[in-house]
């Protein structure tokens, strides 16, 4: 794209909008996060996987492996905890340097270069022929999931419109979510491998919609590229947008902003501090939800409220409903602001979680529970409703907008690192936590952190449905 003469080779480039006058299209804006929602589509197909492929290469009896014979190789169960488990180290090691390429090569360019890594991983998976190329394939496919999890918040918040930002923000938590579903949905009645190869054709998605997508305005201006920043805010917000005045506000968040960050100015800086520091306790609480110990016991769950359903319908059951209910948060998120979403999802989910834990006393303690089976049912789908609502999509999304534009790469691979090692260490002790504790004090336990989550949103978390990053940096710097 040239950079030259404005107007001259580009009509685009003669802006007729006086302004302050425009008006926006939010089509392509849309377009662009659901191309590159792509990578996070990827990144639910890798999270979910080992849930039906554990069943077909792990015997429940591990002496007795008939019924597998078809397959080439088995899994012992340490094997298999290991090749889940593997997802989260690959995700730890991705995301700084997706924050630091995002930051040389671009938003786009490294979104696009996401599917080699994913495409490498399914390779090494479909032609596994034991427990080491299955931990690579993991491996690999946990780098790209973590980058992932990095650029694309990032992008998005990058090429939204302030009224719109916080529906964009919740596709990628929403896009997670249709990738797990369609693991649960086609891996429930496939073999594995026919499995991993429809999952490859994600990341092909990826670089078709990446051709597509144009550079993140704010990183153009960044480069200093402004006149390609104009081209690419006419693509994104429509013809008739009063790109001047967009420009403009780029132009003067990144001049507040004190240039290339470095990790030293994310301490020093008491803004920058309060906004890796929200977004550092979000992604905690959001694993301290005990998300993955609720979906863990789901199945189990079903069964002893009287379900005859079978384990893998449940598991589709719990799909159907994430993604439904987060494309109603992305509906919500913009009307109702995120702070009553993340309070009613934090409140809700402890409550839940304390029902559960008392479920599973009275039944360790042999009270006859037959008459309220009914209990835990209700609870694990309020609990799977309340955090698609809240605390699913949203420590996402305003990871990309609590801050600065020099921090944002740097923040948020801070923050991806953050949530991968806590999901290491929750899927790694939850087992033993169980052993311990029991499932009632277990269950107690994450229901306390919620309870200590809804007191901390309620006094620490701003609002910031509708404001642009100048006024949210200026609400962090204790500034209202």
């Amino acid at each position: 794209m040239s950079s030259n003469a404005p107007g001259a080779t580009n009509p685009m480039l003669y802006d007729p909008i006086p302004e302050g006058q425009g008006s926006t299209s939010k089509r392509n804006q849309f377009v662009a996060a659901l191309g590159i929602c792509m990578a996070a589509v990827s990144g639910g197909t890798a999270l979910a996987w080992t849930s039906p492929v554990l069943a077909q290469l792990v015997p429940a009896n591990q002496s007795d492996t008939s019924g597998l014979e078809r397959e080439s190789f088995l899994l012992t169960t340490d094997e298999g905890s290991w090749v889940g488990a593997f997802l989260a180290v690959g995700a730890f090691l991705g995301a700084l340097p997706a924050g630091y390429l995002s930051e040389k090569i671009g938003r786009k360019y490294t979104t696009m270069s996401l599917a080699v890594p994913y495409l490498i991983s399914w390779a090494l998976i479909i032609f596994a022929n034991g427990a080491g190329m299955l931990y690579a394939g993991r491996l690999v496919i946990g780098i790209a999931t973590g980058a992932s999890c990095v650029v694309a918040p990032m992008f998005i918040s990058e090429v939204a419109e302030t009224s719109i930002r916080g529906a964009l923000g919740a596709f990628f938590q929403l896009h997670l979510t249709v990738g797990i579903l369609f693991v649960y949905a086609v891996g429930s009645y496939t073999h594995w491998v026919t499995l991993s190869i429809l999952c490859a054709i994600f990341p092909v998605l990826l670089i078709v919609a990446m051709f597509i997508v144009p550079e993140s305005p704010v990183y153009l201006v960044k480069k200093g590229r402004r006149i390609d920043a104009g081209v690419a805010l006419k693509w994104f917000w429509g013809p008739n947008a009063d790109t001047q005045s967009a420009l403009q506000t780029i132009q003067s968040d990144l001049d507040a902003a004190s240039g290339d960050a470095k990790v030293s100015d994310l301490f020093t800086n008491a803004t920058n501090r309060a906004a890796l520091f929200i977004s550092l306790l979000l992604m905690f609480f959001q694993q301290f939800s005990g998300i993955n110990a609720v979906i863990f016991y789901t199945a189990p769950i079903f069964q002893s409220a009287g379900s005859t359903m079978d384990p893998a319908v449940c598991s589709i059951v719990v799909g159907v409903v994430q993604v439904v209910m987060t494309l109603a948060s992305s509906i919500l998120i913009d009307k109702a602001g995120r702070r009553i979403l993340l309070l009613q999802s934090s409140f809700i989910m402890g409550s839940c979680l304390i029902v559960l834990g008392v479920y599973f006393k009275m039944q360790n303690d042999k009270v006859d529970v037959s008459n309220i089976g009914w209990l835990p049912l209700a609870s694990v789908v309020l609990f799977i409703i309340s955090f698609s609502l809240g605390f699913g999509p949203i420590p996402w999304m305003m990871m990309g907008e609590l801050c600065a534009p020099d921090i944002k790469g740097l923040a948020s691979a801070l923050a991806v690192m953050f949530n991968w090692t806590l999901v290491f260490l929750v899927t790694k002790t939850f087992g033993t936590m169980q052993e311990m504790l029991g499932s009632d004090w277990t269950f107690w336990f994450f229901g306390a952190w919620m309870m200590i989550c809804t007191v901390y949103v309620f006094i620490k978390v701003p609002e910031t449905k509708g404001k642009t990053n100048a006024q949210i940096q200026a609400i962090l710097g204790g500034k209202k």
